[in-house]
């Protein structure tokens, strides 16, 4: 009998909320953080929208509770203030003893301390500069020294889908007996390089985003962290503290269809659903909701509704993308997205497709279009696709106590 996997703390930072209480509240009433930008600093304010933690890097210190010092990227401090607070939510300071993991997802959101750097790179002969921090796996080791993690840490850096494989990553460690429980999930703040390289391959709207409408026309970028705790069987029962859902589900998959676009027919997004459905146990109709990775852009969205159509049948559940609330946060999209799935479980909602007016004429479903109260979520299942083609799916059930 394979260990079974509980989720026991939640932390979140996006441009809706600082923490998983703002986070739900901005759920509810249908609140974006898509906007113009304001503390990025860019030749772009005006054009292109992005949903923006709403705090000055002087902000995120005091947040994160630390003092202002050189070091630190926005990156990194976003993901501090997440996991100090799914820390505290799984109270694991009160139950030392145990083997604890931190696993996080990011690419470049570190890159701020380097651009400060570039011009004065360009102009100065001596080329004596020092950069005081550089991403990836800075913000994973800053990140694990505050909470004084050290019994294993790692860095993953797989795109969109990072975070969601730093969960499926830690689910395994746990399941193979390597660590008891895990901080797992990821952080990403907005960059130029990411801002001008999204904005370079064109899939940029300088609208709100509508995934899933036959009129989408592209991405609103978003930045923020959130990390879930993963605890076993065994760590849970020690303990006797109350749990909040369990994992029942992952799958991974590899399409290698292009660098950055997924295939056509969405093989390796079927894959993945196919094989998280397969190691929940459930059937395509015991799954309540899917969050989907739902980017607006012309490509993912016919490639995912494809895959869910071929999973799903005639059977296909209550659909949304939250993009349209949080931007999409790239590496830290996976943990974002299940901890927003996750409230569905824990509030029996199922949160909208914000902006959606036109159904896609190659698609039969729809997406969820407002906020249902009082549904019965037993079950949900949440996408994150990466460049690449590395597509990772995720189950949480709710669990009787």
């Amino acid at each position: 009998m394979p260990r079974r996997i509980f989720v026991t703390g939640l932390g979140i930072i996006t441009g809706i909320g600082n923490n998983l209480a703002e986070t739900k509240d901005s759920l509810f009433h249908l609140r974006t953080g898509i906007g113009k930008i304001q503390f990025l600093d860019t030749n772009l304010p005006g054009e292109i929208p992005v949903s923006e933690v709403k705090c000055s890097l002087e902000e995120c210190f005091q947040l994160a509770g630390i003092p202002v010092t050189e070091g630190y990227s926005r990156n990194a401090l976003l993901g501090i203030i997440a996991a100090k607070e799914a820390y505290r939510d799984a109270k694991i300071g009160d139950f030392p003893g145990l083997r604890t993991g931190l696993i996080s997802g990011t690419t470049v959101g570190g890159m701020d301390r380097c651009e400060l750097y570039y011009e004065d790179f360009l102009t100065n002969d001596s080329r004596n500069i020092y950069i005081d921090s550089y991403d990836c796996a800075d913000s994973t080791e800053k990140i694990a020294d505050i909470l004084e993690i050290k019994d294993y840490l790692t860095t993953i850096s797989t795109a969109c889908s990072s975070s969601a494989n730093a969960i499926l990553l830690g689910a395994r460690m746990i399941r193979n007996g390597d660590l008891d429980r895990v901080v797992a999930g990821g952080t990403e703040s907005l960059t130029k390089f990411h801002l001008n390289g999204f904005n370079a391959l064109k899939i940029l709207d300088k609208e709100p985003c509508k995934p899933f409408d036959e009129k989408r026309n592209g991405i609103n970028l978003g930045e923020g962290a959130a990390y879930i705790v993963l605890e076993s069987e065994e760590s849970v029962k020690q303990s006797g503290k109350p749990v909040i859902c369990e994992l029942t589900g992952w799958g991974n998959s590899c399409e290698a269809f292009h660098q950055t676009a997924s295939s056509p027919d969405g093989i390796g997004a079927y894959l993945a659903m196919k094989k998280a459905l397969e190691m929940s146990g459930l059937n395509v109709a015991d799954i309540d909701y899917i969050n989907a990775h739902g980017t607006g852009t012309d490509n993912n969205d016919i490639s995912e509704g494809r895959a869910i159509e071929k999973l799903f049948g005639t059977e296909v559940p209550p659909i949304s993308s939250t993009k349209p609330y949080t931007g999409h946060t790239t590496s830290a999209a996976g943990s974002t997205e299940a901890i927003i799935a996750i409230l569905c479980l824990l509030e029996q909602v199922i949160w909208p497709n914000l902006n959606f007016s036109e159904p896609m004429k190659d698609l039969h479903f729809t997406p969820v279009q407002k906020l249902l109260k009082g549904k019965k979520v037993n079950n949900v299942m949440t996408n994150s696709f990466g460049f690449g083609g590395n597509d990772t799916s995720l189950i949480f059930s709710k669990v009787e106590q």
